[in-house]
């Protein structure tokens, strides 16, 4: 768990927005890094994977924290449909894993991170911070 959380701080170090987008096949650890990054962002609440509800709330010592799960999303429809343009235009911290759908629709500054899962069972991150 401490290299988790030695990444989820190298992450917070270099990131040049708080809409982070992580991207990975399922099972590669997104949700891990998600709760390290929240516990590090001051947040005491319980984490789990918003698979279901599409986006948890988290509140952290003086912001919130929305993570987003966009696996089941069909369409882009179905992100206005819950709201997703309040949520990105927010100053709040965005987490949003499975974020394809998502991509075309962000007009802001955000990172991408990608997680890939190696043949020794360990992974390699990228992280892109992009501004538009």
């Amino acid at each position: 768990m401490q290299e988790v959380n030695t990444t989820a701080e190298q992450i917070l170090k270099h990131t040049t927005s708080k809409v982070l987008l992580f991207d990975g096949e399922m099972g590669v650890g997104k949700t891990t890094l998600i709760k390290s990054l929240v516990r590090l962002l001051g947040s005491a609440d319980t984490i789990s994977s918003p698979t279901y509800s599409i986006v948890n709330e988290y509140k952290a010592e003086n912001d919130s924290i929305f993570h987003f799960d966009l696996y089941r999303i069909e369409d882009e429809e179905e992100l206005y449909n819950f709201g997703i343009e309040d949520y990105l235009n927010t100053s709040h911290w965005i987490l949003v894993e499975w974020p394809d759908m998502l991509s075309p629709l962000i007009q802001n500054n955000h990172t991408f991170i990608n997680i890939q899962l190696n043949l020794d069972s360990t992974r390699t991150l990228t992280l892109a911070n992009k501004s538009l």
